[in-house]
């Protein structure tokens, strides 16, 4: 597909998506409510619309990356309530199935078709498409979209129907929370111990103790240096949430996640809002007594 792509939701990894589509050539279209977000979309090529509703309006595809239920609801209605005709949205954001199937449901109410298609990896990562695609809904659409999302992926997996792309991002993100805290363990021990924060980045990520996580984080630990965020506290606060009301829904253990999410809380209220979640590392070092 080679239609006009539009963008809701220009953020971290909304304002990735649409500068690596924009970069491919294919005319790219945004929308946001933030100012900046505004100005540094479009200063990488994404001409900006003024409303959903006008951006609707102008393409045959919409991705959109939001930060919220409401967010998202809110579009979906916009979109519906839009001239737009037989719209292919495509859903990004990390929320609980009920919202995305209430997405969906509105939207499919107005002629359009929506895809689940959750997107796994850092804001580091999308800036440079390296992010896994999880995308599920009808398989005909998601084939069609392939040449679209290889312009900011790496891959993209065709999950199954609409929702399963969710599912998959909730085991992707319980993993990274764990392997998130388990990498400022290892630092905060390593400190503790006297050892440089620095060389512990080498020699970790050279052994069997490594984690694609820990080369990502365990950097940021080291420097003591949370900004820019890539994957913020806030943002994790909202993800761990959703992750854990459906493990409490289906009834599934999860024990080192239940483990990791009062740290994330306690970055969370000791000011690390708007952090990196390698943050969490200060909090560890606040709880073991390191002194840099």
């Amino acid at each position: 597909m080679t239609d006009v792509i539009g963008i809701i939701g220009l953020g971290v990894m909304g304002g990735a998506i649409a500068r690596n589509i924009a970069a491919s050539q294919r005319k790219t279209l945004g929308f946001d409510i933030d100012k900046q977000r505004i100005e540094e979309a479009t200063a990488d090529g994404v001409d900006i619309e003024p409303s959903v509703t006008a951006l609707a309006e102008r393409v045959s595809i919409v991705i959109t990356s939001l930060p919220s239920p409401k967010a998202v609801v809110e579009v979906a209605e916009e979109i519906a309530a839009s001239q737009a005709k037989n719209l292919i949205v495509v859903e990004a954001s990390t929320l609980a199935l009920e919202d995305k199937f209430r997405f969906q449901r509105i939207l499919a109410e107005a002629g359009h078709t929506a895809v689940d298609c959750t997107l796994s990896g850092t804001g580091a990562q999308a800036k440079v498409g390296d992010l896994a695609a999880y995308a599920s809904g009808d398989e005909k659409i998601v084939e069609a979209l392939r040449p679209l999302f290889s312009s900011f992926t790496r891959q993209t997996h065709y999950v199954g129907a609409f929702g399963d792309g969710s599912k998959m991002k909730y085991v992707a993100n319980l993993l990274v929370a764990i392997h998130n805290v388990s990498a400022a363990e290892a630092m905060v021990l390593g400190m503790k111990l006297g050892l440089d924060p620095h060389r512990l980045v080498d020699l970790v990520t050279s052994g069997a103790g490594n984690s694609r996580m820990f080369e990502m984080r365990a950097p940021l630990m080291a420097d003591d240096n949370y900004q820019p965020a890539q994957s913020s506290i806030a943002m994790w606060q909202k993800d761990l949430s959703v992750i854990n009301d459906q493990l409490n829904k289906i009834g599934c253990a999860a024990p080192l996640f239940a483990a990791a999410m009062p740290l994330y809380a306690a970055a969370f209220a000791n000011g690390h809002l708007e952090d990196d979640a390698a943050s969490i590392c200060r909090i560890l070092e606040a709880m073991s007594g390191v002194k840099r």
